[in-house]
């Protein structure tokens, strides 16, 4: 997976902006929920953060409360942006696999836990084992060929698209893709905002592009890759 930047390098550069965020949490910041690091958010923070975030990763680790609770309030503002987890993909355009953002529920249960005063909890809540962590893509799917497209190609043979990558999409931009098949249906492929990185996006549900699809991308720079399967 060479052709674009892989999933380490954006967890490293966003979570530098952690370090520019509010003062850390006060120790002395009054105790007002039930929700705890020991039971609930320690699980959210393994699942969704810790492919980055832990010791030895690509980013700082916050894998355990000693660590996790100075930078409360920073991982609460991130969130609410959507910076972390670093996607990239604005949801509800396709699902992909891989997509490690944040539920709404689970948005909710880490802000109200940063704004309950960050508890710790009982240690015997805690899993059993701490998670191995591994910092990866999904696998390419098997495809037969790709095609660029800066503004505007016409597929000349039929295809199913299994994945598609945003490269060169400068920081702070925006990308969309978008397919216009012969019958005039609208596929909405992807769409990029606030840039930070690029990488490649596999679709859960590979989607049918017939012959004759116009593909069009509007970009302040960069350009998509689509990687088609089927016959070549």
């Amino acid at each position: 997976m060479s052709k674009l930047l892989r999933r380490g390098t954006g967890c490293l550069a966003g979570s530098a902006l952690f370090f520019c965020c509010l003062p850390p949490l006060s120790s002395h910041d009054p105790i007002t929920t039930k929700l705890t690091w020991t039971r609930e958010i320690s699980r959210i923070v393994y699942k969704r953060c810790g492919s980055c975030h832990h010791q030895g990763g690509a980013a700082m680790a916050l894998t355990n409360y000693a660590a996790a609770r100075p930078w409360a309030k920073a991982i609460r503002d991130q969130i609410l942006s959507r910076r972390m987890p670093p996607w990239g993909a604005v949801p509800g355009i396709r699902e992909f696999a891989g997509d490690p953002s944040l539920s709404q529920p689970e948005i909710d249960m880490l802000v109200g836990w940063v704004e309950g005063g960050a508890p710790e909890g009982d240690a015997a809540d805690l899993p059993a084992h701490l998670p191995v962590f591994k910092t990866q893509s999904p696998a390419l799917p098997r495809y037969t060929r790709t095609v660029t497209v800066t503004a505007e190609t016409t597929l000349t043979k039929a295809g199913s698209l299994v994945a598609i990558g945003a490269k060169d999409v400068p920081a702070g931009g925006s990308l969309e893709a978008w397919a216009v098949e012969p019958d005039g249906t609208v596929e909405r492929l992807l769409w990029i905002k606030d840039s930070r990185h690029t990488r490649q996006y596999t679709l859960l549900t590979p989607l049918a592009l017939p012959a004759g699809t116009r593909v069009r991308v509007a970009a302040t720079g960069g350009h998509v890759i689509l990687y088609l399967g089927g016959r070549v």
